[in-house]
């Protein structure tokens, strides 16, 4: 067995060998896997700040929605107490 080369390829070159599988098809498993469990790290940090992005505006929509809904009640009695 070779001495341990720095670095993720020649990890991936090590076990590779170990396992009998090329590294490429080694390191295609490995990407696949990460981005299954969330491990991305450029994919989840994209994902993340949209999501918080969307929950700022989801929760800026509501409060807009509860004010126009308020407002809406308002001058709904004020046109009855007008009659």
């Amino acid at each position: 067995m070779r001495t341990v080369n720095p670095g993720r390829s020649g990890i991936m070159r090590q076990v590779g060998e170990l396992l009998g599988v090329h590294p490429e098809v080694l390191r295609h498993w490995v990407k696949k896997a990460e981005s299954a469990s969330g491990r991305d790290a450029e994919c989840t940090t994209s994902a993340t700040a949209r999501v918080r992005q969307l929950e700022r505006e989801n929760a800026d929509l509501r409060r807009q929605n509860g004010i126009l809904k308020a407002a809406a009640v308002l001058f709904a009695a004020e046109l009855e107490s007008n009659k």
